[in-house]
């Protein structure tokens, strides 16, 4: 005789399977982990996500490998959390790797259920975020395992500038599998516990024998610092959930959105008294450009992206009268804010993403050019400086554009001038737009007098005053239209966000075109 079982048996069946997929590779693996104060992958997607909110897709899924004695190794979830849930109200897709199921590894279910959720956000136009935590490719299932990961490339690649793509490193990332992280837009890594390489210690020891550690070679503030691969580094788990947070807040879902639009009491119109004495009376002189644009900010916010690499570049969101703007910044403090290869690659990939997800920017120039040097000819600088002047020019989000001071040569073009179709144009009265250094000017145009001249360096000096104060200026670069505005620094607050508004219905299509051919 048949027994079927009752409904309330079928129910405690289900729940019995439910809280078997939430142990991972069993309790023994979840202790050691809290015992190396690490987090479980499901306990990382409870703290990313508004309580409550996380819907778990593919629980059940197992591998499909009989080889290697892996057919009597089949845990629930295959070693990825995958799903939706969401972050301060907002949809977010997100797979989390689960270092204690096959050490995280990768293989072809886990890979599937990752393509899943990518193909479902890509569908309803939400941020995808993974939280990567793996050994790397499952050796167990071979070319099945390559195969995934270079499924997941794929939609990283198709997905680009659809919805923002955002990558927490949180344990190892090695070999092929930095790759998905490297396409994304943002890659988040913790100090000390997070790294990022192709090849390991190990292997660079026996190939070329340099000694290394893991840290050295690929932790969070050498990909920070050093490669640029890395945009955020976080002390701990937990306050990298929170950076996560607080930039999602700046961006869009997806490329037909546009950002969160946050409340503010801060006057339009405030004035700021301090800024009339930022710009130094010496060129020479540095100052921090951070200052200038905290003050303009709304509640003098500023989120910066890649603190750490390339300084004499500054980037990162802050919103003005609520909404967000993308901040482009030389930096005097560093270097003099000259352009360099590292510098310019930093900016174009920022203006690229802003302008890929409508997001506008504020480009705030003092460059004397760009860095000269054997070593930076031999890298490429020519290539790597047009990457940034390709960027803003095939941008088509509005652009504001503000000199403080110096606009050298063709750093004044490549930093988002009128010429490559910026909107607006503001200039300081402290700006001086020029091909070059009034020291460098006269030593060209008045050679000849100079060296015939019984006091040369008394002529120089009266050449360089007179250069100064005719060329060295904004007012030239106004009477050709080039400068819109000769503005006060007290009232770039209201200005700023004056220009953005004015411009907020902008149209702007480039040529129709496959797609272009940065210089890569």
């Amino acid at each position: 005789m048949t027994t079927f079982e009752t409904i309330e048996e079928k129910y405690e069946r289900l729940e019995k399977k439910k809280e078997a997929t939430k142990l991972g590779g069993g309790q023994a693996r979840v202790d050691k982990r809290h015992s190396q104060n690490r987090l479980t992958a499901r306990e990382r997607v409870d703290l990313l996500l508004d309580e409550g909110t996380f819907v778990e897709l593919d629980a059940f899924r197992v591998h499909r490998t009989t080889e290697f004695g892996m057919g009597d190794k089949k845990i629930y979830g295959d070693g990825v959390v995958t799903g939706y849930g969401k972050i301060d109200g907002r949809l977010v897709y997100l797979f989390s790797q689960d270092f204690t199921v096959f050490g995280g590894s990768l293989g072809e279910v886990f890979a599937e259920k990752i393509t899943k959720v990518m193909d479902l956000a890509a569908k309803v136009g939400a941020p995808f975020i993974g939280l990567n935590d793996s050994g790397g490719a499952r050796i167990q299932e071979g070319v099945k395992s390559l195969g995934g990961y270079a499924d997941i490339f794929l939609r990283n690649t198709l997905y680009s500038g659809v919805i923002p793509q955002i990558s927490a490193v949180l344990g190892p990332c090695a070999g092929g599998a930095v790759y998905s992280p490297a396409i994304t837009d943002f890659i988040f890594m913790v100090k000390d516990t997070s790294y990022m390489f192709i090849t390991g210690p190990d292997v660079i020891k026996t190939v070329t024998h340099e000694e290394v550690t893991k840290e050295e070679l690929g932790g969070a503030m050498t990909h920070n610092s050093k490669s640029g691969v890395a945009h955020f580094a976080s002390g701990t788990e937990e306050d990298m959930m929170n950076q996560i947070k607080e930039l999602l807040s700046f961006i869009p879902s997806n490329n037909r959105d546009d950002a969160p639009i946050v409340p503010t009491d801060d006057p339009i119109n405030r004035v700021e008294s301090s800024l009339k004495q930022l710009i130094p009376i010496n060129p020479n002189k540095p100052y921090d450009i951070k200052e200038l644009i905290k003050k303009v900010a709304d509640e003098n916010y500023f989120f910066e992206v890649q603190e750490h690499y390339a300084k004499n570049m500054v980037i990162g969101y802050i919103r003005l009268n609520g909404k967000t703007v993308g901040v482009v910044a030389n930096q005097p403090m560093v270097l003099a804010g000259v352009l360099d290869i590292n510098a310019s690659a930093k900016a174009a990939r920022f203006v690229r993403f802003c302008d890929a997800f409508n997001i506008p920017l504020l480009t705030l120039v003092d460059v004397p050019g760009f860095l000269p040097g054997v070593s930076q000819e031999y890298g490429g600088i020519i290539k790597h400086g047009a990457k940034l002047l390709y960027a803003f020019a095939e941008a088509t989000v509005p652009k504001v554009t503000l000199i403080t001071r110096k606009a050298y040569g063709g750093a004044y073009d490549v930093m988002s001038s009128k010429h490559i179709r910026a909107d607006i144009n503001y200039a300081y009265p402290t700006a001086e737009i020029a091909v070059m250094g009034a020291e460098g000017a006269v030593n060209i145009i008045y050679r000849k007098e100079i060296a015939n001249s019984d006091d040369p360096e008394k002529l120089r000096a009266e050449f360089t005053e007179k250069y100064r104060s005719e060329f060295a200026t904004p007012y030239k670069a106004a009477e050709l239209g080039y400068i819109d505005e000769i503005i006060l620094p007290e009232f770039t607050r209201e200005k700023l966000i004056n220009a953005f508004e004015m411009l907020e219905n902008k149209v702007l299509k480039n040529p129709w075109k496959k797609h272009g051919n940065i210089p890569l």
